[in-house]
């Protein structure tokens, strides 16, 4: 609605997660590096935990740009609300199985033979699992069943798991001890701060303006929007597009204190 009034090529605050939009800063490319170390040295598991809306499926986004896909490939698993059968079948399935073939039993044999064909083709298997805090106790070790599959040089399956820190509280109970032991790789998500937060905004008006520094937000507009967002990005993003909407309809240039007031009261009218 305001994009062509404030000149932007498309929406700066969009919640989709699409990696042109990343800002790195230095928690977010730390964990990024780590990731690509995990995955150049086949660590095998890794996990990465955060609150909802910091930016994760942004990160792995961003990870799986980066990839060579000639090298590369991806099964990425949403729903974790899944038996182990069928959960070997979608990994069966994004890797490449057509259809036609996936089995209807003895789906850890079957993956087993698949991932071999692809490690002799020069093929790397990354599988990501999200929202991986939803995971029951018996799918988790059914995913570290998945670990065991190797040769004698090499994993032929490298796994992130990817969930709030409710995966972090799990994963530290007793019976997952073993599950625990094979993680090489482990990266926290953190807010950003109220200057990274600032920064993160510019970044994503950079991007879209055609006019540099332009519209204006004003120091104490961008206080006001670091309190309350408390530095998680999806939340940054719907303050801001409800203010710049704000400003819109005053025909305004700049973003001042009551139209990220005004953001706010429309977004808490819709809590329950």
């Amino acid at each position: 609605m305001y994009q062509q009034f404030y000149g932007f090529s498309e929406d700066p605050f969009n919640i989709t997660p699409d990696p042109k939009f990343l800002y790195l800063s230095e928690e977010h490319n730390t964990a990024l590096s780590m990731l690509k170390y995990g995955l150049e040295h086949s660590k095998g598991f890794m996990v990465m935990t955060g609150e909802v809306g910091c930016g994760k499926t942004l990160l792995c986004r961003s990870l799986l740009q980066s990839l060579d896909e000639n090298t590369y490939e991806t099964a990425w698993i949403y729903s974790s609300n899944v038996t182990q059968e069928q959960l070997f079948r979608s990994i069966l399935k994004e890797i490449g199985m057509p259809a036609s073939k996936l089995p209807e039993s003895d789906h850890l044999d079957v993956l087993n033979e698949y991932l071999l064909s692809k490690i002799n083709k020069g093929k790397e298997i990354l599988l990501i699992i999200d929202e991986a805090q939803n995971l029951s106790y018996e799918l988790l070790e059914a995913v570290r069943l998945l670990s065991n599959l190797e040769t004698d040089q090499r994993k032929l399956l490298q796994i992130l798991l990817v969930g709030q820190p409710e995966l972090k509280v799990k994963l530290n109970q007793p019976q997952l001890r073993q599950f625990k032991q094979r993680i090489l790789v482990y990266y926290e998500l953190h807010p950003l701060s109220p200057k990274e937060t600032q920064r993160y905004i510019n970044h994503r008006l950079t991007i879209v303006s055609s006019q540099p520094g332009l519209p204006k937000i004003t120091y104490r507009a961008f206080r006001k929007i670091c309190k309350y967002a408390r530095g998680i990005p999806r939340v940054i993003n719907n303050v801001c597009n409800k203010a710049f909407m704000s400003a819109y309809g005053r025909l305004s240039k700049k973003v001042e204190t009551k139209d990220v007031m005004q953001a706010i009261k429309d977004i808490e009218r819709l809590s329950l």
